[in-house]
């Protein structure tokens, strides 16, 4: 397959029909949204609306180069967060040495666009996306493609499929841990090696490339409780891949380490680092959210991380938010209270309500303000914001307010097309989604 091509995306003609758009918008190529001289403040765009900040997206990608040269890691990230292949290609650039992803379908779509290194960290149990799995790799011997394992019968599925398809190439695999109580992964090092031994017998349609898991489900009373829990949930995947070391089980080549959510991708860098093998170990974290950051969850989660790992303060950059939702206030129906047009439909709600950040007042001189204390989120309808505010608060009908979000895998998931600002809110690009 060719190496990576966006020029379908580029070309491809979005209209006034997709959300966040202008109305009156005639089709147009995505990548000419950028050259229309659209601008959020003087209202050239309907809200809500999710945006993407350049510079935030910037000081993320460099934050993460200087992470992982600090640490010697590498990164596949979670493509999940977005599923946009053009932020996809970004990461490539950066550095990624892969692209994660959760389903079948999104590697359809990964591959669509010409990506070539691809973790599937899950189970591929279906008739269609083994057999998927097993024919791709097949038409494509220079695919690099590794799939999560945690069972025998996975193993023999797989090794089915690629017996089907041919067998010449055979389908790589991460052999998965797990905790009680979490998804997928084997819980005990006597079911791992069950798996191991079912990967051995499979070969060749089937080798064991590595060992993986995730840990960002893991919680304890407190943040030392739960490090103590990720640590030890680390120490059961090095055992496993202790175990399947000794028992001669990885192909030949570096053998694969990787875990590392959007939390603790710190704690799993270390202690990966540290495993002891006596084979080659490359280490790869798999956090998706780093690129945008978020206004929530993951700027708490990134304070625990320098309290862990104070060595990042060394770093030039930090995170910063890039993903903002704007809304107009279109009520103010109690002196307390504001209704604002965004909704579940429009920004996440899973993790943490959205924050208010700033406002701005069309026509006003200056840039937008910051939004002061004492302006909160207490709910949202599907279209409707509630938020409560001091009664001297002055936001009134037609003010236009920016929110942080948490959790930005659930506000990327609601939009087609999300453009691209500079920090005067001008229009600079666009990104598509393919959810």
């Amino acid at each position: 397959m060719p190496s990576i091509d966006l020029s379908a995306i580029e070309a491809g003609l979005v209209d006034g029909s997709f959300k966040g758009l202008p109305p009156d918008m005639p089709p147009l190529p995505l990548g000419e949204i950028g050259r229309q001289g659209w601008s959020v403040l003087d209202e050239d765009l309907p809200l809500p609306l999710a945006v993407l900040k350049r510079s935030g997206i910037e000081r993320n990608s460099a934050y993460m180069r200087a992470f992982l040269e600090l640490t010697g890691a590498r990164i596949a990230p979670h493509g999940k967060t977005t599923m946009a292949p053009q932020l996809f290609a970004r990461q490539i650039a950066d550095g990624a040495v892969a692209i994660t992803l959760a389903t079948v379908q999104q590697i359809r779509v990964a591959r669509r666009f010409g990506f070539d290194r691809i973790l599937l960290a899950n189970q591929a149990v279906g008739r269609q996306g083994t057999a998927y799995l097993a024919a791709e790799t097949e038409r494509h011997p220079g695919l690099k493609l590794w799939s999560f394992v945690d069972s025998a019968a996975g193993v023999r599925r797989l090794a089915e499929a690629k017996r089907a398809a041919g067998g010449e190439v055979p389908l790589r695999v991460i052999l998965e841990g797990g905790f009680a109580g979490g998804r997928t992964g084997c819980r005990t090092l006597a079911d791992a090696e069950a798996v191991a031994d079912a990967i051995r017998a499979a070969a060749p349609y089937v080798v064991l490339s590595g060992v993986g898991g995730y840990e960002g489900l893991l919680a304890g009373a407190n943040p030392q409780a739960t490090m103590e829990r990720v640590d030890g949930f680390l120490d059961h995947l090095v055992a496993i891949a202790r175990m399947c070391e000794a028992r001669g089980a990885f192909a030949p080549g570096p053998v694969i380490l990787t875990a590392g959510g959007s939390s603790f991708y710190d704690l799993v860098a270390r202690r990966f680092a540290a495993a002891g093998l006596k084979s080659e170990v490359e280490v790869i974290i798999r956090s998706g959210c780093y690129l945008t950051h978020d206004s929530g969850t993951y700027e708490d989660r990134f304070e625990d991380l320098r309290r862990r790992f104070p060595q990042v303060d060394s770093l030039r950059e930090r995170p910063a938010h890039a993903l903002e939702v704007w809304a107009y206030v279109q009520s103010r129906p109690e002196p307390e209270k504001a209704i604002l047009t965004m909704g579940k439909r429009d920004v996440s709600f899973d993790s943490r309500l959205p924050e208010p950040l700033m406002w701005y007042r069309p026509g006003s001189a200056g840039g937008p303000q910051p939004i002061g204390e004492r302006h909160a989120v207490a709910g949202l309808n599907d279209q409707h914001c509630h938020m409560v505010l001091p009664a001297d608060s002055p936001l009134q009908v037609g003010d236009m307010v920016a929110f942080g979000i948490s959790h930005p895998c659930t506000t990327f998931d609601k939009w087609q097309v999300i453009p691209v600002v500079d920090d005067d809110y001008r229009v600079v690009d666009a990104i598509r989604t393919f959810f």
